[in-house]
């Protein structure tokens, strides 16, 4: 046995417990008792009862775990139950609201279709409007009665003329309630000499230009005016002004008309106008240059010995240098007054050649799907058909086509209507739609919407495909993404006519029986090799804005396309705005912008500011545009870039919300997406019912509520949209505290318990809050009754105008 101590007794050396073990046993005996020593290495110790070991493990911490182990499982029980008692209670909720939403529904759809009565009043009001200024426009009485005679000659009119005859066989416009002598304006001496008849002239001074949507006066109007040969660049301008004017009415027309209010035919007819408008106003430049390159030499330059002038209005810089002296070192000009310039290759320099740079503010050369983008383009097989068969181009029965016209410096505005731009015509008219015609069913709505969403397949790829490939691909210019911003230049050599000749005192000239001819310049090899370019300096606009560096881009006649290749060396000076670039030909150009940069929406918010008026502010990528709204108009407010007020050429001007959006569009400022945006913005797409609905409410409230950006909207998904909402009856910016967040799926509207703060996205319902089938209704729960009297004293040309700018900027979709 060895030395040791029980458990808590120090433990004694091996040897000492030897020593002392006989000595303990001894006393142990004399004492009566019996002593156990215990070490290490001893036996253990036996229980005094029923056999088992006094030193077993306790169980204690094992029925602990246990014990806790089945608590949590009887608590994790209990939340279960009660997780799922709560959800049977709001199930139980919510089936209460549902059935009180559908038994409300009809009620208040009923109430709603009473208020949206004002979007159809606004378009009565428009219908009326602008049958009234037809009426109001003509001076001359019932022009719709005028009729074309024809007089022969001789004729002498009745004697309050003076016996004036006439000397020609002319057309002319009669009123029936008027003698002819009020159709000529005469001038001339008193004695009867020098009298002349200008029927142009008395054409116009009835009140300015004809009545576009009355064929026999539009006819006459361009077939009067076509007979004028021998006219100037400046009366050109002028005349160009009513022309664009009656350009503008038509688009107006296509593009705002309700379809009850236009035929079909009509519509057809309006582009064919529009076209035709387009090529005689392109036309009668060509005729004036040529009338102003006969006389060059009389303008000769003193310094130079050549002959170089530029003429501008508002809508047109009109640039011409002609080489008289062809003297090589002469081969650089730039005009001054308008910021354009060019340097020739040495051969040209030394030819009897004309240069000419006119720049167009307008757009004349795309196909007029494009011009007119207001209204989506559904089907562009029509156009990408012509583009791969462009020999299949139609030429207007009547009119002479240019030979040249296939030639790069020959402007593609000058070629009669060909088969491409009456395609693209006749696509536009088949895919125009009405956003005034707002008793649509629903499915048609989001039929309609889906069109505006969705391209059709031919309208997928981003690029044409040409015959070259995918590299020739590559330089055909996407019209979707690209749009020519600024207007378009057109670049054109053209053949010097012969010159008058001084001999002795005559004058002398030959003439020869041909118009505009182009120079048939082809580039050739410059001293180092190389291919002996064009090099074109131009002038930016300063009334418009570019973001970005411009694509530089020549319009293919043939194609019906813009492309990139043939342009070379591009040196952009964003502090001097202008542009410098190499052609291989002289062409027409235009330079390009994506029309997508300004987009998605960083923010917006649309707030009342008084009776009937309200601001919409869109904060976008580059600028921060804010719009005022009153009535039946709109002003732009202002356009802040980079912290600075830009276009102040358009501020504060009243217009209509279709005249404000192609005039920002024209500016460079495109915040309006149009149909195929969502192939080129990385946004969540939004059902046609959801967001269509929701614009139209927004408008029928937008007189006594505010509605701002949601950062939850891309994050609800596609059938649903998400904004904030607060009354607003003072005129400071509604607090970030009062807005509440609304959820809208076309058919239901629900406050959620959501804020702009919230970690995540949830759909949640607002405690005390209901579902009700329209947001008039949610709101009207909600808001204070001064609130819900302003809105139904709201105009209803006021909240058509707000509907108006809804549909166009569409920010539920693209922010």
């Amino acid at each position: 046995m060895r030395w040791g101590s029980k458990a808590g007794c120090s433990l004694v050396p091996t040897k000492v417990a030897a020593a002392g073990e006989k000595a303990l046993r001894l006393k142990g005996a004399a004492e009566g008792r019996v002593i156990f020593c215990v070490g290490p290495g001893g036996p253990k110790p036996k229980k005094k009862s029923n056999g088992k070991t006094k030193d077993e493990k306790p169980k204690k911490g094992r029925d602990r775990k246990q014990k806790d182990k089945g608590e949590a499982q009887l608590q994790a029980e209990q939340e279960e139950a009660e997780r799922l008692e709560k959800e049977r209670l709001e199930r139980e909720h919510l089936k209460k609201l549902e059935e009180k939403y559908q038994g409300a529904r009809e009620s208040e759809l009923a109430e709603l279709n009473s208020l949206e009565q004002k979007f159809l009043s606004a378009q009565q009001w428009k219908m009326d409007y602008r049958e009234q200024a037809k009426h109001t426009e003509k001076k001359c009485g019932q022009r719709e009665a005028c009729s074309v005679i024809r007089i022969s000659i001789p004729y002498t009119l009745p004697q309050e003329s003076r016996g004036i005859v006439i000397s020609d066989v002319q057309e002319f416009v009669c009123t029936q309630h008027s003698p002819i002598v009020a159709l000529f304006e005469v001038s001339g001496n008193a004695d009867g000499s020098g009298w002349e008849c200008n029927p142009w002239e008395h054409y116009l001074s009835c009140d300015g230009s004809p009545d576009p949507t009355v064929p026999q006066e539009m006819n006459t109007f361009m077939s009067l005016w076509r007979e004028d040969q021998d006219e100037s660049v400046q009366l050109v301008m002028e005349k160009g002004e009513v022309v664009l004017k009656l350009i503008e009415k038509l688009e107006f027309l296509l593009l705002e008309a309700s379809p009850n209010e236009i035929t079909e035919e009509q519509r057809v007819q309006y582009q064919e106008f529009i076209l035709q408008l387009q090529v005689l106003l392109h036309q009668k430049y060509n005729e004036a240059t040529q009338n102003l390159l006969k006389k060059a030499s009389m303008y000769e330059d003193s310094e130079t010995g050549n002959m170089h002038t530029v003429i501008k209005d508002k809508n047109t810089t009109f640039c011409i240098w002609v080489n008289l002296k062809k003297k090589p070192r002469f081969k650089t000009h730039m005009f001054q007054e308008a910021g354009h310039g060019f340097d020739l290759p040495k051969s040209l320099a030394l030819s009897s050649v004309a240069v000419r740079v006119l720049h167009t503010r307008y757009d004349h050369v795309s196909p007029l799907w494009l011009q007119c983008q207001g209204l989506p383009r559904q089907e562009a097989s029509d156009n990408e058909e012509s583009a791969e068969h462009p020999k299949d181009n139609g030429q207007e029965p009547g009119e002479e086509e240019e030979k040249g016209r296939e030639e790069p410096s020959v402007p593609a505005a000058e070629e009669t209507p060909s088969k491409e731009r009456k395609e693209s015509a006749a696509s536009l008219t088949e895919n125009s739609n009405n956003t005034d015609d707002k008793k649509e069913t629903e499915e048609e709505t989001e039929k309609n919407s889906d069109i505006l969403d969705e391209p059709s397949q031919e309208e997928g790829a981003v690029l044409q495909e040409e015959p070259g490939g995918r590299e020739e691909a590559a330089e055909v210019v996407d019209p979707q993404q690209l749009v020519p911003v600024g207007g378009v230049y057109h670049t054109d050599a053209l053949q010097l006519p012969p010159q008058a000749q001084d001999v002795r005192d005559w004058s002398m000239v030959e003439l020869l029986d041909v118009g505009w001819e182009v120079y048939p310049y082809s580039p050739g090899e410059a001293e180092d090799g190389t291919q002996a370019a064009v090099q074109i300096t131009l002038r930016l606009p300063d009334n418009v804005i570019y973001f970005e560096a411009p694509v530089v881009a020549r319009w293919d006649p043939a194609g019906q396309q813009w492309r990139t290749d043939g342009i070379s060396n591009i040196t952009y000076e964003a502090q001097e705005r202008s542009i410098t670039f190499g052609m291989g030909a002289f062409y027409t150009v235009a330079l390009l912008q994506d029309a997508h940069l300004n987009l998605p929406y960083q923010a917006w918010e649309l707030q009342p500011t008084g009776v009937d008026e309200g601001l919409c502010t869109v904060t976008a990528v580059f600028a921060t545009i804010q719009i005022q709204i009153k009535d039946n108009q709109c002003m732009l407010s202002s356009v802040v870039v980079e912290e600075e007020e830009v276009l102040s050429h358009i501020t504060g001007q009243w217009m209509s919300p279709f005249a404000l959006r192609e005039a920002l569009k024209r500016a460079g400022v495109n915040i309006f997406p149009a149909e195929h945006s969502h192939k080129y913005v990385p946004v969540p797409r939004k059902a046609a019912l959801a967001e269509g609905k929701a614009y139209e409410q927004m408008a029928l409230l937008a007189a006594a509520f505010a509605f701002a950006h949601s950062k939850w909207n891309g994050e609800a998904g596609p059938g649903q949209v998400v904004f904030k909402v607060s009354e607003h009856l003072k005129a400071d910016s509604a607090k970030d505290n009062h807005w509440s967040l609304y959820m809208f799926n076309g058919e239901k509207v629900q406050t959620l318990k959501l804020t702009e703060t919230s970690e995540a996205f949830s759909e949640e319902l607002e405690e005390e809050s209901e579902f009700h089938s329209t947001l008039y209704h949610m709101l009207k729960d909600l808001a204070s009754k001064e609130a819900m009297d302003k809105v139904e004293r709201a105009g209803s040309l006021f909240i058509d105008s707000v509907y108006q700018l809804l549909l166009a900027t569409r920010v539920l979709a693209f922010s």
